[in-house]
């Protein structure tokens, strides 16, 4: 039946990856509270009592780290799915919090994309407007009204806010087919938490 494991906002945590991903999984552990996170690393990991000792007192010098619901979330998924599940969950969530580079937003596939930007608003422009480029004014103003306006998108892109893919871009940056991750999504963000996701379509 799957297993059904825990709860979360969004319901239940079940231990069959087609119920709960491996990536949801995993965050359903890193984000435990510090308390539950030292409690359920004595009861759902395989690790020694000196180690777990260690790790909640290296964890308590520095909370601030998350050592424990790391640690935590990393064996319990390692354990229930694989290790190629837990890298790929480990990545897509360094892309989420920021720590990663646009060749690690590329190698997602499509699942873990929509996943991770579960919920960010989204668009549809056709693969023909691809041909030639974009323009970035025409982009954000014109073609996805991420940007209200030709003249804040200007103001925008020269305040060096706007980036693609997690790379910066400015004003006289084209947009084109090489952009594209799992060769039809292009990420749009704004500062650090404004995201927005544009979809080619035949």
């Amino acid at each position: 039946d799957g297993t059904k494991f825990g709860k979360t906002e969004d319901g239940n945590v079940w231990l069959d990856k087609s119920k709960t991903s491996p990536y949801k999984f995993y965050q359903y552990w890193l984000n435990s509270s510090d308390r539950d996170a030292e409690r359920y690393i004595k009861i759902f990991t395989l690790l020694d009592q000196v180690r777990i000792s260690t790790l909640i007192e290296k964890h308590n010098l520095q909370p601030h780290e998350r050592l424990l619901q790391k640690t935590l979330a990393k064996e319990v998924t390692q354990m229930v799915h694989s290790y190629e599940d837990l890298e790929k969950a480990q990545k897509a969530s360094n892309i989420l919090f920021g720590k990663s580079t646009a060749e690690d937003l590329k190698k997602l596939d499509e699942e873990s994309f929509l996943e991770v930007f579960e919920g960010v608003p989204k668009t549809e422009i056709s693969n023909v407007d691809f041909e030639n480029g974009i323009d970035m004014v025409n982009l954000l103003a014109g073609k996805t009204n991420f940007i209200k306006s030709n003249s804040e998108s200007i103001r925008a892109l020269r305040e060096n806010s706007i980036s693609i893919n997690k790379t910066k871009v400015n004003d006289q940056y084209i947009v084109s087919k090489k952009d594209l991750i799992d060769n039809q999504y292009i990420l749009l963000q704004r500062g650090k938490k404004n995201y927005f996701i544009i979809k080619i379509i035949n």
